[in-house]
């Protein structure tokens, strides 16, 4: 059957703009998922700017094959060796030793325009065997310091002269002002409980006392920290003159055994120091051999100190020194430096010429 003529089939067509709209909400959702899946990968610059930084942008590096392999290069094996200062050791000198006072920059300058000429060491005493102590010391005790104003600057330009070997002298034991301020903690004793006159109406520290050994270590480390190449100890051990009969040691062990525990004390004292430490000895402990009343004997010193000096004459110089070597032995290093009224031109080797 033939359909009427004229008529077909009408399908109806939406407007454009619906369609248009699909596209752009489609596009609009695309966009936003791909912000939000690119932001994971957004990274910032030094200067602030952003960019995208995609994992496949980055070449991957391979790992070389297995025989192309270069074997890990292992550090040297380098040994660290810290170098320690090494002590100072005695030096040959040739010494004065200044007045026993109170030291000003006018004595000094004078002393610096009348050095004689090879003299490379100066002496300064710092501390008097009736205890006056002749600078600053915080250490001291009251009423021993005797101090100009200038003192200290005066000391400052001693230890300032690079050429001269400067060494401060300071009594040790017998101290009068010292034993007289702790009788008890200090001072040497009779058996009767009273503090010991020796046959000069002296007073002595007891070194077998601790605070003895403070009280000197304390002294010793400030003339240290002024700046001295060494430290002379005179008036160490005990007394010889007088009633020392009555004397109270204090100890039942030999009397060397507490001079020895007063120089262990001050080497440890001086340790971070770079000073030297030396004591003057009578003659006859060189000559003659230990003393028991004193309490010295060179064979023990030897181990203790750097230098040992003693009074005596340019003609019993080299014999002392040969003395001291021998009782120092073939590894000692302990030197001998006689202390002479006038130097001689004979003479060789190290010396301190005394004041007038």
């Amino acid at each position: 059957m033939v359909g009427t003529k004229g008529y077909s089939s009408y399908r109806g067509r939406g407007p454009r703009w619906k369609i248009l709209l699909a596209i752009v909400l489609v596009l609009v959702i695309a966009v936003a998922a791909s912000v939000m899946y690119l932001q994971q990968f957004l990274v910032y610059g030094a200067d602030g700017s952003r960019q995208i930084s995609l994992p496949w942008w980055h070449s991957e590096e391979k790992e070389p094959p297995q025989g192309d392999r270069e074997d890990p290069v292992e550090p040297p094996n380098v040994d660290v060796v810290v170098q320690e200062p090494e002590a100072q050791e005695p030096q040959e000198i040739v010494a004065v030793s200044l007045p026993a006072q109170a030291l000003t920059m006018a004595l000094w300058q004078e002393a610096l325009a009348a050095k004689p000429a090879g003299v490379s060491a100066v002496a300064v005493r710092l501390k008097t065997p009736n205890g006056t102590v002749y600078f600053n010391a915080a250490s001291a005790v009251s009423g021993a310091v005797e101090a100009e104003l200038d003192t200290a600057a005066a000391l400052a330009a001693v230890t300032a002269q690079e050429e001269l070997h400067t060494i401060a002298s300071m009594a040790c034991l017998q101290d009068f002002k010292a034993a007289n301020a702790d009788v008890e903690g200090r001072g040497l004793k009779n058996t009767g409980g009273y503090i010991f006159y020796d046959g000069n109406n002296s007073l002595w520290l007891d070194p077998s006392k601790p605070s003895t050994r403070e009280y000197v270590c304390a002294l010793a480390k400030e003339i240290a920290e002024l700046g001295f190449d060494e430290l002379l100890l005179t008036d160490f051990g005990y007394p010889t003159e007088g009633k020392i009969n009555k004397i109270n040691y204090n100890t039942d062990v030999p009397l060397g055994n507490n001079l020895d525990l007063l120089l262990n004390d001050l080497n440890t004292a001086l340790e971070p120091y770079d000073i030297l430490l030396s004591v003057e000895v009578p003659e006859a402990v060189i000559t003659e051999g230990p003393n028991a009343v004193s309490g010295l004997d060179l064979n023990r010193l030897v181990s203790r100190v750097d230098r040992i000096y003693a009074v005596t004459t340019p003609e019993k110089a080299e014999t002392l020194s040969a003395l001291v070597t021998q009782a120092a032995g073939p590894e000692g290093k302990t030197e001998f430096v006689p202390e002479l009224a006038a130097d001689s031109p004979a003479l060789t080797g190290s010396r301190l010429i005394l004041a007038e």
